[in-house]
């Protein structure tokens, strides 16, 4: 959804450092600022000089989230970070994560989402917790019930963790620390991506491995599906907590994770590549030039390239320094909020038949102005072709994906969506050509967003998910 209003985002990014030195928070600074694609709208680190803890959380990008003299005052060498982006509580400040339970000696992060709470809100209540689902949201509950464990039960992280699993239905690939341990745990699905490096005489955890390449870590293994991952003075110990079966969401390789990631030993880049090769083997299309919507569609328009023979432009222009602004347009100006993020280039443009790639169409709204943008710089004619397959169904597992009702391929066919981007023509990925670009057995995947199939129960919002919806007319 190239990046710009309308576009998909990920519920956060998490990061953790043990045993890396005194600048573990200056580590984490510039682990998290490598992960600022999954969450964008606060940020926080934790760290902890192995007798007390210290916290900074501020609302914002990393850049500005944090100054010199905050950095200084995390002392330590064990740390947590995150970045986040709302899909459960409000978006501001006070959902900040990590979130820091002094009582019980532990900071916990969280990157997922829970579909369902009502395990952990009946746990807690019974506990005797008063859980109020407006103020609390998941991942706070999450840190709620691994520190009564921790103080109630008198459990050590790892313990308490463990009797915390089966209270745990939803997504998460999180960490959590206390003062002489760190600890990195994903849901039995694996849904999203969690990985351990070395560092110096330490250890770096982390949502994607692009952050190990900016901290200069040196990357050892993923965290399984199930598996409990403790760093302690005595190194590396896993646990098999519950078994394992890998679902990985599959728009961590269409458009979430950074293409200089490593999922499961696959770069990123080279599968949208591929998913552009599979593209050109199944739309052959007579055009001038490949243009894609930048940045995330940029890989597969250079696979569709390489492998039709059609000549790589760069005809849309992102300006790079747009972020959230609260200071909106004027009438007269809102129709050009687009040209703010995106601009074309006549020159290119003029005259010629082009191919649009991008990742994915999800409401529609902005890929038909980008269409009509094209046109307008000079475009003979505009096919787009989106380097997934249609998106139908919403998520429920850290994506702030609409209601099934607002996606476009949910209630309108591909050929009336053409007619409504107002396009030559428009084509998707199939389904088994997304898997073939993969290099891995749909097995492995959670494809919840294109078929409906949800790997982690969703309870009670099952029963509105509609499979074969009434088509509509443009």
């Amino acid at each position: 959804m190239s990046s710009l209003e309308g576009s998909l985002h990920e519920k956060c990014a998490v990061f953790g450092t043990f045993g890396t030195g005194d600048d573990a928070a200056r580590t984490t600074f510039y682990g998290l600022w490598a992960l600022q694609h999954r969450g964008q709208e606060s940020s926080g680190i934790v760290t902890t000089d192995g007798t007390l803890f210290h916290q900074h959380t501020s609302p914002g990008l990393v850049a500005s989230a944090y100054r010199p003299e905050d950095l200084e005052q995390l002392v330590g060498d064990i740390s947590i970070g995150h970045n986040r982006y709302s899909t459960s509580g409000a978006a501001d400040d006070v959902h900040a994560q990590p979130i820091l339970k002094r009582e019980a000696k532990l900071a916990f992060a969280h990157n997922g989402n829970f579909p369902v709470t009502d395990k952990l809100e009946k746990f807690l209540n019974k506990r005797g917790f008063a859980i109020d689902v407006h103020k609390l949201n998941d991942s706070e509950m999450m840190a709620e019930v691994i520190a009564v464990f921790m103080e109630q039960d008198n459990l050590s992280l790892e313990e308490a963790i463990v009797q915390s699993y089966p209270l745990f239905d939803g997504a998460f690939s999180a960490v959590a620390m206390t003062t002489d341990s760190l600890v990195a745990f994903r849901d039995h699905c694996g849904i999203r991506p969690l990985s351990i490096a070395k560092l110096g005489d330490g250890y770096v955890v982390a949502s994607e491995t692009c952050a190990f390449d900016t901290v200069g870590a040196t990357f050892i293994r993923d965290v399984l599906p199930g598996e409990m991952v403790t760093i302690d003075k005595d190194g590396i110990h896993s646990r098999q907590v519950v078994p394992g079966t890998l679902k990985l969401d599959i728009f961590e390789f269409v458009y979430f994770a950074r293409p200089d990631s490593v999922i499961e030993g696959k770069s990123v880049n080279q599968v949208r590549e591929n998913m552009g090769k599979e593209l050109a083997r199944q739309f052959k299309i007579d055009a001038d030039i490949v243009v894609p919507v930048p940045d995330s569609g940029i890989p597969a328009a250079l696979g569709y390239s390489h492998a039709s023979g059609i000549p790589f432009e760069m005809g849309l222009i992102k300006n790079r320094y747009i972020h959230r602004t609260f200071i909106r347009p004027s009438a007269q100006l809102r129709d050009q909020d687009l040209k703010m993020k995106l601009n074309p280039l006549p020159g290119v443009l003029g005259g010629k038949r082009v191919i649009l790639i991008d990742d994915s169409i999800v409401r529609g709204t902005t890929t038909r102005k980008i269409a009509r943008m094209l046109y307008e710089a000079g475009a003979k004619e505009v096919h787009i072709l989106i380097s997934s397959p249609p998106v139908k169904f919403p998520d429920f597992y850290g994506i702030n994906l609409p209601n099934q009702a607002d996606l476009i391929a949910h209630h309108m066919t591909p050929h009336m969506i053409k007619d409504h981007l107002g396009v030559d023509s428009l084509g998707y990925l199939s389904y088994d050509r997304m898997i073939r670009a993969t290099g891995m057995p749909a097995s492995s995947f959670s494809t919840s967003c294109f078929d409906g199939i949800y790997p982690i129960a969703i309870g009670r919002q099952q029963d509105a998910i509609i499979h074969q919806p009434a088509r509509i007319h443009a």
